[in-house]
């Protein structure tokens, strides 16, 4: 089966589009979205709806719990925060009771996905390896997909020896376009990047592909109408550093 894998769309619609498009094109059979479908962005009712009709499981993130009021933004950004208090106004009844029917993980699969990370689906940044050994061994899959930090990248290790009590050494990488893991062996974690807010330098929207035959996944970016997006985020009153971050992809 082959799997478009995607997070942190973020209110980002015409990036959603983009990348359903692409994954369209690519020829999936399912689509596995980790959460974060608001937030930051002007469109959420539009990611809803394409999620709700696209996705063959969504989680939900951080940034929904908090348009929820299921989590506390006290630790947000001014402008995380703003935008939180902004999509809770300027959602719908259908959109929000989508979100309230997700959990931050899902287990159940060929893979374990989660939100944030094995150990704290909801708000944990995995972004070094000593965090990822940690979480490598408690996954609850040899295979694990986590959303996020906006950022692409992938942590293995060896299966762990049984009665150990160290986690094994994890090596990180972040990923670019067109990486191709092989991922048959050993343990797995894997963030396919942002949809909607990219944070690791490229602006283009991200996705990627699993193969759970072959076991191997492969990441991709496409490009996508950032002034349609940012001159949304304008037209809301949202904070103009949401809008401007879209184009450099920080």
């Amino acid at each position: 089966m082959r799997i478009a894998v995607f997070s942190d769309i973020h209110a980002n619609l015409p990036a959603l589009e983009a990348v359903l498009r692409d994954a369209d094109e690519v020829g999936v059979d399912e689509l596995w979205c980790l959460g974060d479908v608001v937030g930051y962005g002007a469109d959420p009712d539009g990611c809803v709806e394409l999620v709700r009709e696209r996705t063959d499981v969504c989680l939900v993130g951080n940034h929904d719990l908090a348009v929820l009021d299921e989590l506390d933004t006290s630790t947000f950004s001014s402008a995380a925060a703003a935008a939180v208090e902004w999509t809770a106004k300027n959602s719908s009844k259908r959109s929000l009771k989508f979100l309230r029917g997700l959990e931050p993980a899902d287990t159940s699969r060929a893979a374990a996905l989660y939100h944030a990370s094995p150990r704290d689906p909801v708000w944990e940044y995995v972004l070094w390896p000593e965090q990822a050994a940690e979480c490598l061994v408690v996954q609850e899959r040899r295979v694990s997909f986590i959303g996020h930090s906006h950022v692409a990248l992938f942590f293995s290790a060896e299966e762990p020896e049984e009665g150990s009590e160290r986690p094994p050494e994890a090596r990180g990488w972040q990923a670019g376009a067109g990486t191709r893991l092989e991922i048959g062996d050993g343990r797995w974690l894997i963030n396919p990047g942002s949809v909607g807010q990219p944070r690791d330098g490229d602006s283009r929207a991200a996705w990627l592909e699993l193969d759970t035959e072959s076991w191997h996944a492969t990441y991709h970016r496409v490009e996508y109408e950032i002034e349609r997006a940012a001159a949304a985020i304008e037209r809301a009153g949202l904070p103009e550093h949401l809008a401007k971050r879209l184009f450099v992809g920080r």
